[in-house]
């Protein structure tokens, strides 16, 4: 996630200044998001038929260095589809695999602890990239984010060469698994929740830069270098309240830590709508960053402790392809709307009010949701 962090925050900076449109920005990163969707369903499907974790992840190193590569060079809007394209597609293959890997991995341990963990593993490893890039930027070295992550994907590549994921699932299930209508239908209303949520992590990777760089109504616009440390300014909160805020939600029901999410992202939507109806935006710009900071701490572990609950130990490589296709389709559906907007109207406002009233929606989902553990 270190390298991770700098190319998914930096990368719209890194075009803007190629002179794209952010139409075109979005463009990418909404491929890059379609890309993964059929390694997500093939990752998972793979896994619950016993293949090792450890398979997609040292494929999505090595796809994702292809990546990082073609995006260094290129100045031109086919390179930088095929950098995406790429990029999507490891990604795809990594997340059902890893977020597997978490609760085979983590005995004695529960799984709403190990997540917990995980999350607050990446949000360190992605804030201390997107802090990276904020420096690259300053000193006008940008794209050197893609060599940072080229290091980080080669070391990854050596530590699970060394030491390969356990998988302790018993053989038996995975040979003989549960139909899927015992426990997909219960799933649903989780994977529509997730869409919903996921669109915040994508917008912040896609629209919020773009915002900062063009400016508000009122709101000045921020030089590249300050724009990517306000950026890392969200990741360092989420980095310091992660663990925290993971460890509290571990001991209550997912309904809890789903409900303070979204609340969380429709106050921050709402701050940073109101940040560009005056000149001094930007403090309200920077003190919308805590909840949406908490919105993401209080999520993305209790999504993945969401999904464990609802589904056996033999699909789970399935219901975790599932949720990080969520990922993939706000991934892709966010930005496109994001791109849209910020280039007919040339600013944000309705964007994070369009937002803000999806997530106060969004709870009517999480109403009628409680997911317990029916599976061994």
């Amino acid at each position: 996630m270190l390298g991770a962090g700098g190319v998914l925050y930096l990368t719209p900076m890194v075009f803007h200044q190629a002179h794209f449109s952010a139409g075109r920005v979005t463009e990418g990163l909404a491929l890059a998001a379609v890309a993964g969707t059929l390694g997500r369903i093939l990752c998972g499907v793979l896994l619950d038929r016993g293949l090792n974790c450890s398979v997609p992840v040292l494929m999505a190193a090595l796809i994702a260095i292809a990546g990082d590569i073609r995006l260094i060079g290129t100045e031109a809007f086919g390179g930088y589809l095929q950098g995406q394209l790429l990029l999507g597609i490891a990604m795809g293959l990594y997340w059902p695999a890893i977020e597997l890997a978490v609760p085979l991995s983590c005995a004695p341990v529960s799984s709403a602890r190990a997540f917990a963990l995980a999350r607050s593993a990446d949000a360190l490893g992605i804030a201390t990239g997107a802090l990276g890039g904020a420096l690259l930027a300053w000193r006008g070295l940008l794209r050197g984010v893609y060599v940072v992550d080229i290091t980080c994907l080669l070391i990854l590549l050596l530590v699970l060469l060394r030491r390969a994921l356990p998988d302790p699932r018993p053989q038996d299930r995975l040979a003989h698994p549960s139909p899927l209508g015992q426990w997909l239908p219960a799933l649903v209303p989780m994977l529509a929740i997730t869409v919903l949520a996921t669109a915040m992590p994508a917008l912040m990777q896609s629209a919020l830069p773009l915002d900062l760089v063009q400016g508000g109504l009122m709101r000045r616009a921020l030089p590249e270098s300050l724009g990517a440390l306000t950026i890392g300014l969200q990741l360092g909160l989420l980095l310091l309240i992660q663990w925290p805020v993971g460890q509290a939600l571990a001991r209550r029901p997912v309904t809890t830590g789903l409900t303070l999410s979204l609340i969380s992202f429709a106050l921050g939507n709402l701050l940073l709508a109101a940040s560009a109806f005056t000149t001094w935006g930007l403090p309200v710009l920077l003190l919308a960053q805590l909840p949406l900071a908490l919105g993401e701490a209080a999520f993305l572990p209790t999504a993945t402790e969401a999904v464990v609950e609802l589904s056996p130990i033999e699909h789970q490589g399935l219901a975790m392809a599932l949720l990080s296709q969520c990922f993939a389709i706000s991934g892709f559906g966010a930005p496109l709307l994001a791109g849209r907007l910020l280039d007919a109207q040339g600013h944000a406002v309705g964007l994070w009010l369009l937002m803000a009233l999806a997530c106060l929606g969004g709870l009517l989902l999480v109403r009628d949701l409680a997911p317990r553990r029916t599976f061994g």
